[in-house]
């Protein structure tokens, strides 16, 4: 993979005579190479259930003299980023062609229950509370973050008065329409490694205007928390070229639902009046598939 991934390629070398401790290890940072970097050895330990000596023990085997030095190449891997090729050769080594469809749902599977067993409830409630008090809503996610951002954005302008999901074809573009954010409104930011630069200025440039920040990411030491105080931690993870997201989508769905809950009352008159709207201007007229019986009737 070239000299850039030389950490990553000692590991695939080494895996077959690695302790069921240190594949641990080996499956986390070829999985989550972008958090590891930003781990010490006790909590590298700590979250893939090892001791801090068997990480340590670990870095040795893969050839460096401490923890230190394989720290230096996780960061130098992390700096110089995988590409989606090299996304896909790591992936390689973990599934086979026949495993893939079980493999990936299974994943995801455990990506929910892990995440339904480590979020903060309070923090949720705190995201719902800052969202349902804020003035002006923004959301923002790039590339593979883009649809969850639209998602949520579709639904919070059922809930809410004033939501922008920021367009983000250009940095000039996303402060343009940021320019009016304040210390009354409230920024979510959504974003996993790869994590976006352009995601993180925003949260910076709204956290220097007094606004609240609340995040969408993968762990605690996400950079994407540097300026937010109310973080909604989502477990992720790679299968080759994609990003598993089905957690973080489950997080949001139920964001929307408590938010829901919490203003039913104008939500059912919003609803009340786009079926009134819908009906007015023949929105969905000829547009509509109903199931009559075992067959799909058109609507005239």
């Amino acid at each position: 993979m070239g000299n850039k991934n030389e950490l990553l390629q000692k590991i695939d070398e080494k895996y077959s005579k690695f302790s069921k401790g240190q594949k641990k290890l080996a499956d986390f940072i070829r999985e989550d190479y972008d958090k590891a970097a930003f781990l010490t050895a006790a909590k590298m330990g700590e979250e893939v259930g090892v001791s801090e000596s068997t990480v340590v023990r670990f870095a040795m085997a893969l050839g460096y003299e401490g923890y230190p030095g394989f720290q230096k190449a996780l960061e130098e891997l992390v700096r110089t980023k995988l590409n989606s090729i090299q996304r896909m050769e790591v992936t390689y080594g973990r599934i086979s062609q026949g495993e893939i469809l079980a493999s990936v749902l299974q994943s995801d599977i455990e990506k929910i229950k892990m995440t339904m067993e480590s979020i903060d409830h309070s923090v949720f409630e705190l995201a719902v509370d800052t969202i349902l008090n804020a003035k002006s809503i923004y959301i923002i996610g790039i590339r593979s973050c883009a649809p969850l951002a639209s998602f949520l954005g579709f639904y919070l302008n059922l809930i809410c008065e004033d939501v922008t999901a920021v367009n983000t074809n250009s940095s000039s573009e996303i402060f343009e329409q940021l320019i009016r954010i304040g210390e009354d409104d409230v920024i979510i930011g959504i974003s996993f490694p790869r994590y976006s630069m352009r995601t993180l200025k925003a949260l910076e440039f709204a956290s220097n205007r007094k606004a609240k920040v609340i995040t969408i990411t993968d762990s605690v030491h996400s950079p994407m928390n540097l300026y937010s105080s109310c973080n909604l931690i989502a477990r992720s993870d790679m299968a080759s070229i994609v990003d598993s997201l089905v957690a973080p989508l489950s997080v949001i769905n139920a964001l929307v639902v408590a938010l829901c809950m919490k203003k039913q009352k104008e939500v059912i008159t919003t609803l009340e009046a786009l079926e009134d709207i819908w009906d007015e201007y023949q929105v969905y007229s000829g547009d509509e598939l109903n199931m009559v019986g075992d067959t799909v009737k058109m609507n005239d």
